[in-house]
């Protein structure tokens, strides 16, 4: 079972698909964490990913299906995955398309978590992140609080705003994502594939709420 996630930053689905993972004991595989892995392992493969990540540019399409490929060929994956991050183009789509096909497998649901661009705004101009890189906790000022403020619940690091955690940064982002990624939206609705859970900020509806959605439909 192949599961992406689509949606725009701050709408959850790394959250979302960690989850989700959970329920249905597959990994989640997000292509940074991808992309970490392989700098740290410094091979080939990590040297090349590090040259582009360092000057701060995109891996390219060719490098990152490789990978990917070299990924959900681990046994881990024999069940199916959760991807988070990729694909971001209809070009990639394709790409992992083919690359599924070779393994006899393709992609069953592409969960499009939309929530408009005001609500995305508000909600990651309200976050609050952990620094300490062994925890990186999120919260949210609204529906996610600490329990003491400004202290992590988890570790006990005083919370931050993230530098990019702006109106002027997130805008940016979301142009960015609605002139790249939406297509692929298009492109899984002409596979009827997509599966479109509407989000809002004044619903009561948490994480664990969606990912129990998400796990129902997957059962029809």
């Amino acid at each position: 079972m192949i599961i992406i996630m689509l949606g725009a930053p701050g709408t959850g689905k790394g959250t979302v698909g960690n989850l989700l993972a959970e329920k249905l004991g597959i990994p989640h595989i997000s292509s940074g964490e991808i992309f970490r892995s392989y700098i740290n392992s410094d091979d080939e493969i990590g040297k090349e990913v590090k040259s582009y990540v360092s000057e701060g540019k995109l891996v390219p399409d060719e490098l990152t299906i490789r990978i990917l490929e070299k990924r959900l060929q681990e046994s881990d994956t024999q069940k199916g995955c959760i991807l988070d991050g990729y694909p971001r183009t209809v070009v990639q789509a394709e790409s992992l398309d083919a690359l599924l096909k070779k393994q006899n497998r393709s992609v069953k649901v592409a969960v499009n978590l939309s929530l408009s661009d005001d609500e995305i705004v508000d909600r990651i101009t309200k976050r609050r992140s952990c620094p300490n890189v062994d925890c990186r906790e999120i919260y949210n000022l609204d529906f996610r609080k600490p329990k003491v403020e400004n202290v992590c619940d988890k570790c006990g690091s005083t919370l931050i705003i993230r530098e990019d955690d702006n109106e002027a940064t997130v805008r940016k982002r979301l142009e960015n994502y609605h002139n790249i990624s939406e297509n692929l939206i298009e492109f899984y609705q002409h596979k009827d594939i997509l599966y479109t859970v509407k989000l809002n900020n004044e619903s009561n509806k948490v994480s664990s709420d969606i990912a129990k959605e998400i796990e129902e439909y997957l059962k029809r």
